[in-house]
């Protein structure tokens, strides 16, 4: 039996396939945190291209920030747990490997702008605004992609 084969047959994921409640739940917090992590990511790179300029920007991107990696965990956690009940089907579609390639992108752009922020001499703000575009981008790609896979 391939791995993936072998995750569908957990008892837990067999659990969650079978449930009249719990896939439902599992499902709308995925959701949910897909919602709180593109607001928040929008709302950081609006900021960092100039909307809001009203509030102080590192309180309001230290704010933004937190929220969008809790939310982040949420959606990895609750989409694992989706995945987990049709892994088999999911890891061969194109459109689920792309999806993952596009969150490790979001994740390089993440690191490249914690590495921006923390370089004291500025070398690389010009970097900033094409990074947050990019990341508006990436994300909402993302959220297209899954809402391909729930529909193929």
């Amino acid at each position: 039996m391939e791995p993936l084969q072998a995750v569908e047959q957990w008892d837990l994921v067999r659990q969650l396939k079978t449930s009249f409640v719990a896939y439902p739940v599992v499902n709308a917090v995925h959701i949910a945190a897909i919602g709180a992590l593109l607001t928040s990511v929008a709302l950081l790179d609006l900021r960092i291209l100039g909307a809001f300029g009203s509030l102080p920007e590192r309180p309001f991107v230290m704010l933004l920030r937190r929220l969008a990696l809790m939310a982040f965990c949420l959606a990895v956690l609750s989409g694992l747990a989706l995945f987990s009940v049709r892994a088999s089907y999911y890891g061969g579609m194109p459109v689920f490997l792309g999806k993952m390639g596009l969150i490790a992108l979001a994740g390089a752009t993440f690191a490249l702008f914690a590495a921006i922020e923390s370089d004291k001499q500025r070398r690389w703000s010009s970097l900033r605004r094409p990074l947050a575009v990019m990341s508006v981008v990436i994300w909402c790609t993302v959220l297209l992609c899954g809402r391909f896979i729930g529909f193929l």
